[in-house]
């Protein structure tokens, strides 16, 4: 815990007894200080040096500047049980990230996350850390609902203001969370002003102050062998922005299969990731107009399709799924790219 009281307060829900009910104001939550650490000493000591004796789940989350590769991490935040912490990227610099980089990489802690790819990706290229063993909620929603029986659309994603409005996670409207796209819509450079005002470290706290309680209810909704899909396919999703030319060999494997779910009277099927180089300046052509060409073959394949974008990395296509259907993907793909000569 940081030596010096914080002069910035925040609430965390408190676990729910029930499976089902909706988070109700202020009636569930517990009052904890907001550190803004701009040094290691700041950071609690089983953050800092991970070991299996002592495993434990934070909420995590980074605001900057376009994050990704080529824009600028400002702000790193943990959400423990007890307290939050504001890591100051700008502050701290390349020196405090370092200190973090252990427990980053570590698989004694869980870092619960809602969408870690361009997180991921900024953390690799700006500081050479390989973000592991997360637990995306942007991912365990699509699960959740697959495991449920529910169908949704190949470009249906849950928005964490979405997640947090759920009921059956939250049920809790986000209206500041606008309020702050706005400003940086306004002025992009919003997280790279210091001191941190009350607005910034308010922000920024309440994108991971909810997480550890949706992770409670989450976790309790999982089977076993969805739980293996899930840290599975988080793994795939934190280096798929981060290729490199040795195959993603220097990053932490991916999780084993359980003993508990290797009897499973149902096949599991190996989940992996594929990229697909695009001849330069022929992206548009795969895509198609609208996105018509790409949605076309995500609704044809079981596969998570995701292209860099303006963020980059341009000209490649990341596939992430079981193989049949990712080897399905590359060859629909491929055959795209032959049209375009």
């Amino acid at each position: 815990m940081a030596s010096v009281p914080s002069p910035f307060q925040t609430h965390i829900p408190l676990p729910s007894l029930s499976d089902e009910a909706p988070l109700k104001d202020e009636a569930q939550l517990s009052e904890v200080p907001v550190h803004i650490v701009t040094h290691a000493s700041q950071l609690p000591a089983e953050f800092l040096h991970p070991t299996p004796e002592k495993q434990f789940v934070i909420g995590f989350d980074c605001e900057g500047v376009d994050l990704c590769r080529h824009g600028t991490l400002c702000i790193m935040q943990l959400a423990f049980p007890d307290a939050i912490y504001l890591v100051d990227a700008i502050q701290g610099g390349e020196m405090l990230m370092k200190a973090c980089k252990p427990a980053l990489e570590s698989s004694y802690i869980t870092k619960v996350i809602h969408d870690c790819k361009r997180d991921s990706e900024a953390l690799y290229f700006q500081f050479g850390i390989k973000l592991n063993n997360v637990m995306d909620t942007q991912i365990a929603y699509s699960l959740i609902e697959e495991q449920e029986g529910q169908l949704r659309s190949p470009d249906d994603y849950i928005s964490f203001v979405g997640l947090l409005a759920d009921p059956r996670y939250c049920g809790i409207s986000y209206l500041e969370k606008e309020e702050v796209r706005v400003l940086l819509r306004q002025d992009p450079k919003f997280w790279t002003y210091r001191p941190l005002s009350e607005l910034m470290v308010r922000a920024a706290a309440d994108d991971v102050r909810f997480l550890l309680y949706i992770y409670h209810k989450m976790t309790a909704k999982l089977s076993p062998r969805t739980l293996w899909y899930l840290a599975v396919r988080g793994a795939l999703y934190c280096r798929c922005f981060c290729v490199n030319d040795n195959d993603y060999a220097d990053w932490p494997s991916l999780p084993p299969i359980p003993d508990s779910i290797r009897t499973d009277d149902q096949a599991l099927e190996e989940e992996i990731l594929s990229v697909l180089n695009v001849p330069p300046g022929k992206m548009g052509c795969v895509i198609g107009r609208r996105g018509a060409t790409i949605l076309s073959i995500k609704e044809s394949c079981n596969a998570e399709i995701l292209i860099g974008g303006a963020k980059g990395p341009p000209d490649k296509v990341f596939i992430i799924g079981p193989v049949k259907q990712v080897r399905k993907a590359e060859a629909m793909l491929r055959g795209r790219m032959l049209d375009i000569y």
